[in-house]
């Protein structure tokens, strides 16, 4: 399977969620199609033009949102109010504003966790999940990637990304690249984002992406995605540590597809593996030559063959 063909937003909003954050909404395919909200990672990522292509455009009504912070949602960048629940009553939020009465969810890595935390907090508002390089925001998961794990796969990359931080703070990257990210220093903030996501840049395709580094490095992409992934590292995403898994129990009857590339560095099939088992009607996709990207074409194949089978399944409404 591959990407169907380019689309344009048939519809724009932007929806004013507090006293602080305006969200950018919009929406393509049909008016009368299946709504899905596609949720982007990071958090702090963006949504793209490429994120509406992973559905049949004359089944689905196809809704991208940028989180709070992120893309083209405004004030860009900003930290108050800005965690996993403010996040969920956005989702909530956007669909009440839609008319919407049930969506399907559409998420990878941080937006498959965001995606089953709405789906825990408002299990009766969705039909299905399509989630790809599930990140279930543990303990161990945030370890992998900036402490032990990760690291051992691609040293190289490691290496730069501990040269803006000194010998004395690197027992906690985290926390060492959070002081320079909400710092006053201009050029130390733009140096510590592009470090950052560089670094996970370099740990997402199987094999090196430079168009996928130069679009995670640059300037204001590169700044949003820093600071609020620290943002959110820093207090343990805001829930519990193994919440999710602890909370399966209100989504057993929601049917999902989970992939997951094999050689994902940037997060560990083991969660998708966990997900899986705690949760009776999801089917577990694992591509052999992948790792996180949603780009790489085995997650496209997986992606569009689980969209296109609940097209079948749920059909569109008249």
């Amino acid at each position: 399977m591959i990407l169907y063909p380019e689309i344009r937003p048939f519809d724009t909003h932007r929806l004013k969620v507090d006293e602080i954050h305006e969200l950018a909404i919009e929406e393509s395919g049909v008016p009368h199609g299946i709504p899905v909200i596609v949720l982007h990672g990071g958090p702090g990522g963006v949504c793209l033009p490429l994120h509406r292509r992973f559905f049949n455009p004359e089944k689905y009504r196809i809704i991208l949102f940028d989180q709070r912070g992120a893309g083209r949602s405004r004030p860009h960048g900003e930290l108050k109010n800005n965690n996993s629940q403010t996040l969920v009553a956005d989702i909530e939020k956007i669909r009440v504003h839609l008319g919407l009465e049930k969506v399907m969810l559409f998420g990878g890595s941080w937006g498959a966790t965001l995606a089953l935390l709405y789906a825990q907090a408002y299990p009766d508002n969705v039909i299905a999940m399509v989630l790809r390089g599930v990140f279930l925001a543990r303990k161990k998961d945030m370890d992998w990637l900036y402490k032990e794990g990760a690291n051992r796969f691609f040293p190289d990359a490691w290496e730069n990304f501990l040269k803006p931080i000194s010998e004395n703070e690197r027992h906690d990257l985290i926390a060492a690249y959070y002081r320079r990210l909400t710092g006053s220093d201009d050029l130390a903030r733009r140096a510590a984002a592009k470090s950052w996501s560089g670094w996970e840049a370099e740990c997402s395709t199987l094999r090196p992406n430079l168009n996928l580094i130069d679009e995670f490095t640059s300037s204001r992409r590169a700044l949003s995605l820093a600071r609020i992934e620290s943002h959110f590292f820093m207090n343990d995403c805001f829930i519990e540590d193994n919440q999710i898994l602890d909370n399966m129990e209100s989504i057993q009857h929601i049917p999902g597809v989970i992939v997951h590339g094999r050689y994902d560095m940037v997060c560990s099939l083991e969660a998708s593996h966990s997900l899986n088992g705690a949760w009776l009607k999801s089917e577990l996709h694992v591509v052999r030559d992948a790792g996180h990207a949603s780009t790489e074409p085995g997650i496209v194949d997986a992606l569009v063959r689980a969209t296109d089978n609940f097209a079948k399944q749920f059909g569109v409404a008249s």
